[in-house]
C-alpha cells in the first residue's frame, strides 16, 4: 500500500491512517460502478474495501465510470492517486478519522472511451453494475412512474445503437453490454440502483428493461426475465469536500489527498438478496441483507430524506446556512420531531429490528453533528425530485387518511418561497434543480395568483386540488411572506 507525502507523491505508510493491508493487484474487477461521487465512496466502496480487509471476496473490486464532462476531474484525480482516495469520518466533537480505501481498482471515462466503458460491463467476471446517478437521474415520467423514452439523452443511445455505434449514456451502455453479454453466452449480471428512490431497484428494472426493449424485444424480453434489479435502502450523511477538509488532512495527518471523502461515522445499508451472478458476502461487514426492503425505504425516505427537505428551504430562509444549526436550533428541532411523529411516521409499515422513537431521537442527533458541516444548499439541491419522492407520498397517505398536513404543506411552501430567488434579507438563493425555471416562474406568479406552484402536475400531481392540502400551503406561505420562516415554524413546532 502506498500513501500521498506532502508533494502529492505516492510514498510508504503514513502513521495513524488506517490503510488497505491486501495486495490490490490481485483484486478483480466483479463490480463496474456508474456515478463515483462522494456518497459512492463513503458507502458502497467502502463496504468492499472492509470485505477484502477482511480476506473475502478478492474478486469483487471496482471499476469505476463517469459518464458525464464533469466526471473528467475524478478521472484525474483517480488516475494520479492510483485509486485510492481517504474516506475521513467527522465526531461531533471534532475528531477526524481518515481511512485510505483501495476497492476502487480502476476508472473508466466514458467520454474518452465508451466502448471501454462497453467491454467492461460485457466482461464475464462483471457481475454487478451498481449505480449512484442521483434521484432525478432515471428516465422516469412523475406523473406516471413508467419510463420515459423522451428522457435526455436516451433517444440519442438509441439512435447510437442503431447505427453501430457507441452509446455515451449510463442506460445505452449499461444495455449494449447487456446485448453482448447475451450475443456471447456471457449470461446476465445485477444491476444495483444505490440511489435514494423507494423501490429503486424497481426503477431501474423499469428504465433498463424499457431501453432495451426498444433497441430490440428479445432484448428486453432477456433482461426482463434473467437480469435482476435489487432494491436497496443506503444512509450515510456525506456533505461535499471542501478545502478546509483536505488542509485538515494535510496538517494533521500529513496526508494530500486531491479529493477526499468526508462523511458522518453512521452508516446504514439494507438489501435485497437478488442477485443474478452471485455477490460479495456483504452481511460479512455489517450490510442487512433481507427478503423485503421495503419497511426500511419507507422510513429512511419519509423521516431522514424528507426531513432534511423540511429542515433545508425554511432553515436557509430563516438565515442559517448548515443543517447542523437549523437542528440545534430548539424551535426547528420540535417542527422536525413534530413532523416526523405527527406526519410522517403514521405512515411507515412496521420496521423489523428498528425501535422507531430511538431511530428519529438518532436522526435529529446526527443532523445536528457539527462536525460534519452539511450545507443546506446541497440537500436543496434538485428539490423538484427529492420534494416529489420524499416528501408528497407522506402528503398523499395523510390526506387520505384524514391525517395531519399542516407542517409538511409548510415545507412546500417554504420550498415555494426559496424558489422565488431571494431570502428574507433580498439575498439571491441560486437554484440548482432541473426545473429551476418554470418553478421560479411559478413560485413568483404565487403572490398574485393563488395556486400557481402548485399547479406543476408534473411535480405535485392532483393535489394543488386538493381544498384541504392547498389551503394549508397557502396558509403557511402567507405567514412565510409577512412574518418570515423562524415565526412561522414556530407557529407549527
Amino acid at each position: 500500500m502506498r500513501s500521498l507525502d506532502e508533494t502529492g507523491i505516492w510514498t510508504d505508510g503514513i502513521e495513524g491512517v488506517e490503510v488497505p493491508g491486501y495486495d490490490r493487484a490481485t483484486v478483480g474487477r466483479g463490480i463496474v460502478h456508474i456515478g463515483v461521487g462522494g456518497f459512492h465512496r463513503a458507502h458502497l466502496a467502502m463496504y468492499v474495501d472492509a470485505l477484502l480487509a477482511s480476506g473475502g471476496a478478492p474478486g469483487w473490486g471496482i471499476c469505476g465510470v463517469g459518464v458525464l464532462a464533469a466526471d473528467d476531474r475524478m478521472r484525474d484525480v483517480l488516475a494520479a492517486q492510483d485509486g485510492l482516495y481517504t474516506l475521513v469520518l467527522k465526531e461531533a466533537d471534532g475528531t477526524l478519522t481518515p481511512r485510505v480505501v483501495g476497492s476502487l481498482v480502476d476508472y473508466l471515462y466514458a467520454p474518452d472511451d465508451p466502448e471501454a466503458v462497453i467491454e467492461r460491463i460485457a466482461h464475464p467476471d462483471t457481475r454487478i453494475v451498481s449505480l449512484t446517478i442521483t434521484e432525478g437521474g432515471y428516465a422516469i415520467d412523475q406523473k406516471t412512474g413508467e419510463f420515459d423514452p423522451d428522457f435526455p439523452g436516451i433517444r440519442a443511445d438509441l439512435d447510437a445503437m442503431a447505427a453501430g455505434s457507441a452509446p455515451t449514456g449510463a442506460f445505452g451502455l449499461v444495455v449494449e453490454a447487456l446485448a453482448r453479454r447475451r450475443e456471447r453466452g456471457t449470461g446476465p449480471l445485477t444491476v444495483m440502483s444505490c440511489d435514494n428512490m423507494q423501490g429503486n431497484g424497481d426503477v431501474a428494472r423499469r428504465v433498463f428493461t424499457g431501453v432495451a426493449q426498444l433497441r430490440d424485444a428479445e432484448l428486453g424480453a432477456w433482461v426482463a426475465e434473467s437480469v435482476t434489479f435489487p432494491n436497496s435502502m443506503v444512509d450515510r450523511i456525506t456533505p461535499a469536500t471542501a478545502d478546509t477538509d483536505r488542509e485538515a488532512l494535510a496538517g494533521r495527518f500529513g496526508l494530500r489527498d486531491g479529493w477526499p471523502v468526508v462523511c458522518e461515522p453512521f452508516t446504514q445499508w439494507v438489501l435485497e438478496d437478488h442477485f443474478a451472478a452471485g455477490r460479495p458476502e456483504f452481511e460479512r461487514v455489517g450490510v442487512q441483507v433481507v427478503d423485503d426492503v421495503v419497511p426500511y425505504e419507507f422510513m429512511k425516505l419519509r423521516l431522514l430524506n424528507a426531513t432534511h427537505q423540511a429542515l433545508g428551504y425554511l432553515g436557509y430562509l430563516a438565515g442559517h446556512r448548515y443543517v447542523h444549526e437549523v437542528a440545534q436550533d430548539p424551535t426547528f428541532a420540535a417542527f422536525l420531531r413534530g413532523y416526523m411523529d405527527d406526519e410522517a411516521t403514521p405512515t411507515l409499515r412496521p420496521v423489523p429490528g428498528i425501535d422507531l422513537d430511538a431511530y428519529k431521537d438518532t436522526l435529529l442527533e446526527r443532523f445536528a453533528n457539527p462536525g460534519v458541516a452539511d450545507t443546506l444548499m446541497r440537500i436543496n439541491y434538485g428539490s423538484s425530485d427529492r420534494i416529489s419522492i420524499f416528501l408528497l407520498p407522506v402528503v398523499r397517505e395523510q390526506l387520505a387518511a384524514g391525517g395531519p398536513v399542516e407542517r409538511a404543506a409548510a415545507v412546500v411552501a417554504g420550498w415555494c418561497r426559496y424558489a422565488e430567488g431571494a431570502d428574507e434579507q433580498g439575498r439571491e438563493i441560486p437554484q440548482q434543480d432541473r426545473l429551476a425555471e418554470e418553478m421560479t416562474a411559478l413560485a413568483r406568479a404565487e403572490r398574485d395568483t393563488p395556486g400557481s406552484f402548485l399547479s406543476h402536475r408534473g411535480v405535485f400531481g392532483d393535489l394543488g386540488s386538493d381544498e384541504r392540502f392547498a389551503g394549508a400551503f397557502r396558509s403557511a406561505l402567507e405567514s412565510l411572506w409577512s412574518r418570515g420562516a423562524a415565526a412561522t415554524v414556530a407557529d407549527l413546532a
